[in-house]
């Protein structure tokens, strides 16, 4: 079973469809530790605050579960906040504590080092719209997605973190990492559900694994 997991925030019932369009059999969206603990694969998606999704994730009580299940070995896909919470800390709004499983922090777009512009076009917060990811082809989850595909972005915060987790990479007035992968664990800071054909391969590829 695919655990996706509804804390409130997010639009889940087009990640449950995209899962299911691409093989996924028993794609469930689930509120309480007893119905995640089930699952073979956690989804963590999410288009919300940092700090209110950790607050909501804890008053479910999910904390605690979604980290053990991960340190297990459960294969976790997470994408946008579902990315972000991965890490130690984020900044929206304030300082908050994170799920603490990747190493990082989580920081709003900073372009003051290339004046706010690049070729004479100002650069805007959010990044919003479509941009190409670079990879060298290592991560499974990347299988037939080729470097260069565009994909469809959403957000104001990106981590900042060790290169060797690095999956891919964005130009967006500077390089920064748009998704990270280690052991079982995989995220995207862009949205895999609105990304079309290629978003569509990579649910794919988590559903098959």
């Amino acid at each position: 079973m695919i655990a996706v997991i509804d804390y409130g925030m997010g639009n889940l019932r087009s990640v449950q469809k995209a899962l299911q369009r691409v093989g996924g059999r028993d794609v469930r969206v689930v509120t309480a530790p007893a119905e995640l603990s089930a699952a073979d694969k956690v989804v963590l998606p999410g288009v919300a605050a940092f700090g209110d999704a950790m607050a909501r994730l804890r008053g479910q009580h999910l904390v605690e579960t979604i980290s053990r299940m991960v340190r297990r070995g459960v294969p976790y896909l997470g994408f946008c906040l579902g990315m972000q919470l991965l890490f130690e800390v984020g900044h929206e709004g304030g300082e908050h504590r994170g799920l603490g499983l990747l190493e990082g922090q989580v920081r709003r777009f900073d372009f003051s080092r290339v004046g706010g512009h690049v070729d004479g076009q100002p650069l805007r917060v959010p990044h919003m719209g479509w941009n190409r990811i670079l990879h060298d082809g290592r991560c499974p989850m990347l299988r037939g997605i080729p470097g260069g595909t565009h994909v469809y972005f959403a957000h104001s915060y990106h981590p900042v973190t060790s290169p060797a987790i690095e999956a891919t990479a964005t130009e967006y007035g500077y390089r920064f990492t748009s998704s990270v992968w280690r052991d079982n664990i995989f995220a995207t800071q862009f949205h895999p559900e609105k990304s079309q054909s290629a978003g569509l391969k990579l649910l794919q590829n988590f559903v098959e694994l």
